[in-house]
């Protein structure tokens, strides 16, 4: 590490608290499918901030939209409307074939804002007992970081230290549509899920899994409720992961790339039967919808339809795997994903590849010890990926 790098990596270690475990990578630029160090070494990001920087870095159109906005209005809050919350929410349900949508500011604000839908349906709608409202999870989630988000994680890493858990949700096995079936209750509300797990490593449903899932849950009146924060807006191949078996969810959450990496915004889309029952002084956010937020969600999502950004995340994606499936190394165990959302899983702690990707130019980060998650900007061209991939099989022949 030059003395540069170490310069802001001790400031980071003397004030911040340790809760991340970054590659001792100092960053300070950035321009669609790269970014550069304070040394002026240059790398593919291979990571996009955890699928927030779809549209890559410092896209032209969405800064040129913050700039904009920035010299006109930021934030009114929610006591006043503005001219853009408007045109950003109809915009949602537009591409997410809602009724309504509610926007918010972090992932786990949003994940939070649809287990209060979910919750406030089941007692209003379906008639469940005060205070008997469950919603059904899976093992190995990943929603956030709240409270009570955690408290239905089952890594201890997330959950250890802040109990009590919060009571009223049900724990069953990720892909599994029959174990779905086997949990639900008359006090059953919603199904909390993702249509990859990516924290847990990118790990696929089976086939038809989500067709069954919704069916299940058509059936027994339950909310089926797609965490697509890290799947949506076209990392996938499709705009939404649900798209690829043409179910629509009740309730949807986006986040991440919903503002191409520049400000923090997350959004929930359901039904009117859903979302109207969120009557004045039951939910709200100061930053929610803000006039510089929502013009910086209209450019980002203009971005991905124009762009056609998950068409070349399926074709790009295909490539990418099938170069991948070509590298002959007994330390990998699998090699699995849908458009841009790649894991390479290890028989061995991955930390070590990711710290020789990244002197290789190449950054990626390890989940769940195993699997190095490969997850570029949606816009990344064949030769650029095709380039990433010598650097990659570079990296691994030499561990």
């Amino acid at each position: 590490m030059s003395k540069l790098s170490e310069r802001f990596t001790l400031l980071d270690h003397r004030y911040g608290a340790p809760n991340y475990h970054p590659l001792p990578i100092v960053l300070e630029k950035g321009k669609g499918v790269y970014v550069w160090d304070v040394n002026g070494k240059r790398y593919f990001d291979m990571l996009s901030a955890y699928s927030a920087l779809n549209q890559g870095h410092n896209h032209p159109q969405i800064v040129a939209a913050a700039k904009a906005q920035l010299n006109r209005l930021t934030l009114t809050s929610r006591a006043f409307h503005n001219t853009l919350m408007g045109p950003l929410l109809k915009e949602i349900c537009r591409l997410t074939g809602q009724d309504k949508a509610i926007l918010m500011n972090s992932g786990a604000e949003a994940v939070e804002t649809a287990i209060k839908a979910m919750r406030i349906w089941g007692y209003q709608i379906k008639r469940i007992p005060k205070n008997r409202a469950e919603i059904i999870v899976c093992r190995n989630n990943f929603h956030g970081r709240t409270t009570t988000i955690v408290g239905f994680s089952s890594d201890p890493d997330s959950y250890e230290g802040f109990g009590p858990k919060t009571p009223g949700f049900v724990e069953i096995e990720y892909g599994s549509a029959e174990a779905l079936e086997r949990a639900i209750t008359p006090n059953t509300c919603g199904f909390l899920f993702e249509p990859i797990q990516g924290e847990a490593g990118v790990l696929i449903p089976p086939e038809g899994y989500l067709r069954k899932i919704r069916t299940i849950c058509s059936r027994k009146n339950v909310l089926l409720c797609a965490d697509e924060i890290q799947t949506g807006l076209g990392r996938t191949g499709k705009l939404f992961c649900c798209d690829h078996e043409k179910i629509r969810p009740d309730l949807i959450i986006l986040g991440k790339a919903l503002s191409g990496g520049l400000y923090p915004i997350s959004a929930v889309a359901a039904r009117a039967e859903i979302m109207n029952l969120f009557t004045a002084g039951k939910h709200g956010s100061t930053f929610g919808g803000n006039p510089l937020a929502s013009a910086i969600g209209l450019a980002a999502l203009n971005v991905i339809i124009k762009e056609k950004l998950p068409q070349k995340a399926a074709a790009t994606g295909n490539y990418f795997k099938s170069l991948l499936r070509t590298l002959k190394s007994d330390r990998i165990r699998d090699i699995r994903g849908k458009g841009l959302l790649i894991g390479v899983e290890l028989k061995i702690p991955a930390r070590p590849f990711c710290e020789a990707l990244a002197k290789n130019g190449i950054l990626a980060k390890e989940t769940h010890e195993k699997t190095i998650r490969l997850a570029p900007p949606l816009l990344i061209t064949k030769a650029q990926t095709l380039e990433a991939f010598g650097l990659i099989s570079s990296a691994l022949a030499h561990r």
